[in-house]
């Protein structure tokens, strides 16, 4: 399973991804593939994102079942911590609620 989130996308890139894998909810595309074809439609979306931002989820035999990674500005960092791959927050900014 492979599911990828996309946030303030250009149209163009929604649409080169609705090719492959199916959009559930609005920047929320699920499918199931290699890792080879995974790796081809993640170098698409480094390709076009611009200035937004993404995540892309996979299953995986680690002990948390899956890993993941982000591309874009974001307030969600990934840390690793002893092997094991969580989420950091930045303090948000002026402005900004905080998650």
């Amino acid at each position: 399973m492979l599911v990828i989130v996309l946030e303030n996308a250009p149209p163009r890139l929604r649409g080169r991804l609705s090719v492959w894998l199916l959009e559930v909810r609005a920047g929320v595309y699920v499918g199931n593939y290699s890792r080879r074809v995974r790796d081809h439609i993640w170098a698409q979306v480094e390709e076009g994102l611009e200035d937004g931002n993404a995540v892309i989820v996979w299953r995986s035999t680690n002990e948390a079942g899956f890993e993941f990674k982000t591309l874009g500005s974001n307030r969600r960092m990934p840390v690793d911590l002893d092997g094991v791959q969580l989420v950091s927050f930045f303090p948000p900014q002026p402005g900004e609620s905080a998650p």
